[in-house]
């Protein structure tokens, strides 16, 4: 699946020092959802109101100005508690509405098999109630636009996004496309300082074993893996929390 811009270019980067991988979601097609409430017709996701980002301790002054000429209202931080304290965000004084929300608890990662795989199962049969509840503060009036990030922001973030775009209706393999685009971005010298915050944060040895990869087929089995459990996404983030209501604005807010 090829992924374009609003400008038919590949690149939907935002290319903002402090950061490397900070991307736009929209643009990407939306089906209708037939008689779900909030669903209407189908269309596409809007330019500049779902962000998604790695870690923003790097961001200086011009960062932070540049990201609140877009309009930020909301950023969701999903590392955890040492990371948070490791390397704290640019934005905790900017006037946004911050959320740290720990998709998972460091020492749980540390005790899962050294694979990426585990660490997305476990995200999922485990962690549903903090994915729901990140999801959820999207959902609220006002909350767009918003930004979702965590270290690297490809995992975790990924993990959020991808469930975000499904549930208002964007095809898997639009998803996938999106969340293989972490690796066009990560470079030695990006692994090098993330491996430095995970030393120091604790989040175990799945970053030093190939996690930075980005591989389409990981969301796609993450994917498959909710809706085994669940049915769907939609029943899987209600199971977790979220109402009709909430996903219907949800829809509404980022559907044109």
């Amino acid at each position: 699946m090829e992924i374009r811009t609003r400008d038919g270019e590949h690149d939907r980067r935002i290319r903002l020092p402090g950061t490397v991988n900070l991307r736009d979601v929209g643009g990407y097609p939306v089906a209708g959802l037939g008689g779900e409430e909030g669903a209407g017709e189908g269309g596409t996701v809007r330019w500049g109101t779902l962000l998604r980002s790695d870690a923003l301790h790097r961001l200086d002054d011009s960062g932070r100005a540049a990201l609140s000429g877009l309009g930020l209202r909301t950023v969701i931080d999903l590392r955890t508690d040492d990371e948070v304290i490791a390397a704290p965000s640019a934005l905790d004084d900017a006037g946004v509405r911050s959320f740290h929300i720990p998709v998972f608890d460091a020492a749980a990662i540390g005790r899962l098999p050294p694979e990426l795989a585990a660490v997305y199962r476990y995200m999922i049969d485990d962690c549903g109630a903090a994915i729901a509840s990140a999801i959820g503060r999207l959902c609220e009036d006002g909350a767009l636009p918003g930004l979702v990030h965590c270290t690297a922001g490809k995992d975790r973030t990924g993990l959020v996004v991808a469930l975000v775009l499904e549930v208002i209706g964007v095809p898997d393999e639009v998803i996938a496309a999106d969340y293989a685009l972490s690796d066009a971005y990560h470079d030695t010298g990006t692994a090098r300082a993330i491996s430095r915050i995970r030393a120091i944060g604790g989040i175990g040895r799945w970053l030093d074993l190939g996690a930075l990869g980005a591989s389409p087929q990981v969301i796609r089995d993450a994917l498959a893996r909710v809706r085994s459990r669940s049915g769907s996404v939609r029943d899987y983030l209600i199971g977790n929390g979220l109402t009709d209501r909430d996903l219907g604005n949800l829809r509404a807010a980022l559907v044109a």
